[in-house]
Formats: C-alpha cells, structure tokens, sequence
C-alpha cells in the first residue's frame, strides 16, 4: 500500500492483469476479424492498450512533443546561424 501511495495510483496487482487480460482479449479478437474477413476488406489495426497509471495523458504527450519541436527547432536555427549567418532567421 506504502508503494502505491508513492507511486501516485491505487490499483493493485488484480486491476494490472485484468488491464492485460482485456488487451490481450482485443487483440485476439482483432486476429479473429482479421482472419476472417473477405479477401478484399481491409485488415483491422490492433485497439490502443488499456491505460494503466504511471502512463502519460494525451495532453501530457502533447506538451512533451510541442516541447521537443520547439528544442529542436531553436537548435536547428542555432546551427544556421552559425554555419550561413545569411540565412539565419532575424527577431
């Protein structure tokens, strides 16, 4: 319990197997449609997993990628402008 408090969620190991459970029942039904689908349908793409605590939300994985771009961006001007003063952006 101690461990869990401190991990910042409260699911035991039961709600981890039935997430797993639930996953794995997704994916083999997703096999079965697949399997048995008309020649010419399209193949089914597998579901997204079950969230589990300790994941990122999808606003947090947002603000990490605007993030990331922004770094990289502010690196690859830096490099312009050092390597082609001329073509490095103003302001």
């Amino acid at each position: 319990a101690t461990a869990r408090a401190a991990a910042g969620h409260h699911w035991q190991h039961t709600e981890f197997m039935l997430a797993d459970l639930l996953d794995l029942t997704s994916r083999l039904l997703t096999d079965f449609r697949n399997a048995n689908r008309p020649e010419k349908a399209p193949q089914q793409e597998y579901p997204e997993p079950v969230w589990r605590p300790g994941q990122p939300s999808e606003k947090q994985r947002k603000k990490k990628a605007r993030k990331e771009h922004a770094e990289a961006r502010a690196g690859y001007l830096r490099i312009v402008a050092q390597v082609t003063p001329q073509h490095a952006e103003k302001g």
